[in-house]
């Protein structure tokens, strides 16, 4: 089970942090990643993780702004997001990979087969 928080409303410009807490799960063996859904679009994979935290990827949308990390210890994955933009609003998911390390690497992060419930994030301009 994946539970996100962290969510708000913010300026344009500020910062929020997402939290991911899993369990039930081993997921610290597998890569995670965080996706964005915004209204009448495709999901996105912005950010993604591998299982010893070792390695992060983003999409170049938020690449430079958005830093992705997790603590085993907790078997919390989080998102830092700075300098956010109008075009950051949407609903944000994490994910759990069921290939292991592999989907980090893949196209749009293929494989996330684990979904924690969507936290909202709206930029004010």
């Amino acid at each position: 089970q994946l539970q996100a928080s962290g969510g708000g409303l913010v300026q344009a410009g500020g910062s929020l942090r997402l939290a991911c807490a899993a369990s039930g799960h081993p997921h610290d063996r597998y890569d995670m990643g965080w996706f964005r859904q915004a209204p009448g679009k495709e999901r996105e994979g912005i950010a993604c993780i591998n299982s010893s935290g070792g390695r992060t990827y983003y999409s170049e949308s938020v690449k430079g702004r958005f830093a992705i990390s997790r603590v085993s210890a907790n078997n919390t994955i989080y998102l830092q997001m700075n300098n956010l933009k109008p075009e950051d609003t949407a609903i944000y998911y994490c994910a759990a990979s069921a290939l292991g390390d592999y989907s980090c690497r893949l196209p749009g992060y293929y494989g996330m087969a684990y979904w924690g419930n969507g936290t909202q994030v709206t930029v004010s301009s």
